[in-house]
């Protein structure tokens, strides 16, 4: 059987110029408690010891002062703070690291700590004008569940991938403004469709535009990979959707897994991680539609000659590799707007796989129709529970 893997319209593609190399250099800053969160230090607010800071490449914990310094890596577009237990933000957590040498400073403000909280995983929520009655239901849920905070694994806006500048920033800019409205912290991660102008034939965007690729996520919304501490657990929020030239598929690249080995080693082996990403580390969900070759989004992919599934994390074993001593307490994934519950019994523990069904509407797969709704999590002591699905008023 021949197996077609891409099809290329027969138009002029505009090529990929190797990014020209930047000079390392110093920067660094203070975390700091805002007490009366004004985004600003004032007489008396202490700087705060201890904070990991990272560029998403490398990774710094702050002094006695509050003080922390990084050599920026080469490409480093932004620098965040890794909230702790007992803390939240006041005002973003990441910065966009400045041309100059000015120090950037990274607020925090106190809050109570809790080993008894709650939190909902939500994904695809695909947003633009007809869909925002959905986020609005979202946001409607929220408020009457209350939970800590909300995670929203990917493919947040409705499509950057294939069409113009203003029309992807348009999409961001409404999304940037629903999440300010939501009474508790979103964290976000990048989907697929958040990667601007990567399918050139259809978006005429040149390869060489400063918001290509993951440059409009981080423009808008911070590291597309970075980590906070809740309730005993480490979150890591992961960008799992890697680029070969015009295609998508999910990988997690090298760099990002250095971060993970990097960012846990600040943390207890006993501490457990939780991570949320969009395009899933195992699933059984796209057996139900079966195998498909045609565009635009085949289950295959071939990348530097290697046959890969393309909607499942091809290297989610290097992941896992790097997650260790950590203990995986659970693997929380979407793309595949189906919600649903892996369990593996392996010789380390029980490892568990969920992906989230899409708050942008249900979905038709293998001849079911999976529910549009939200998944609201219990956390007792460090330990997740299964889960409770929670559907979206139609």
């Amino acid at each position: 059987m021949t197996i077609l893997l891409r099809i290329v319209p027969a138009v002029v593609l505009i090529a990929i110029s190797a990014p020209a190399q930047e000079t390392t250099r110093t920067i660094q800053g203070l975390v700091y408690d805002d007490a009366n969160r004004n985004q600003a230090r004032d007489a008396g607010e202490a700087g705060l010891a201890g904070i990991v800071v990272s560029d998403q490449f490398s990774v710094a914990t702050t002094g006695s002062t509050g003080s922390w310094r990084l050599e920026a890596t080469p490409n480093a577009r932004v620098v965040f703070v890794s909230v702790p237990d007992g803390w939240t933000t006041s005002g973003a957590f990441w910065r966009a690291i400045p041309a100059g040498a000015a120090p950037i400073d990274l607020p925090l403000a106190r809050r109570e700590a809790a080993s008894e909280f709650t939190f909902i995983h939500a994904s695809d929520t695909h947003l633009s004008a007809a869909s925002l009655p959905r986020m609005k239901l979202l946001r409607a849920l929220v408020e009457k569940t209350k939970p800590a905070f909300v995670l929203i694994t990917g493919d947040l806006v409705r499509d950057a991938l294939r069409v113009s500048e203003a029309e992807a920033r348009g999409y961001y800019e409404m999304l940037v403004s629903e999440l300010k409205q939501f009474p508790v912290p979103v964290r976000t991660v990048p989907g697929n469709h958040e990667n601007f102008g990567i399918e050139r034939e259809k978006s005429l965007v040149s390869a060489t535009h400063p918001f290509y690729g993951k440059q409009m996520y981080r423009h808008y919304l911070g590291p597309n990979y970075y980590s906070f501490t809740w309730g005993g657990i480490r979150f890591l929020g992961l960008d799992s959707v890697d680029i070969d030239d015009m295609w998508y598929y999910g990988h997690v690249d090298a760099a990002q897994l250095e971060w993970i080995r990097r960012d846990l080693a600040t943390a207890p082996d006993t501490t457990p991680v939780v991570t949320f990403n969009h395009i899933p580390f195992a699933s059984a969900a796209e057996r139900l539609d079966g195998y498909t070759e045609d565009p635009p989004a085949p289950t295959l992919i071939r990348v530097n000659g290697k046959l890969l599934f393309r909607h499942l994390v091809s290297n989610s074993f290097d992941v896992l590799a790097a997650l260790r001593p950590h203990r995986l307490e659970i693997a929380l994934g979407g793309h595949l707007h189906t919600r649903e519950v892996l369990e593996y019994q392996t010789d380390e523990g029980l490892r568990r796989f969920h992906q989230a069904g899409a708050v942008v509407g249900s979905n038709k797969t293998g001849g079911l129709t999976m529910a549009s709704g939200v998944t609201l999590y219990r956390v007792r002591a460090g330990a997740v529970d299964g889960g409770t699905f929670l559907p979206l008023e139609q």
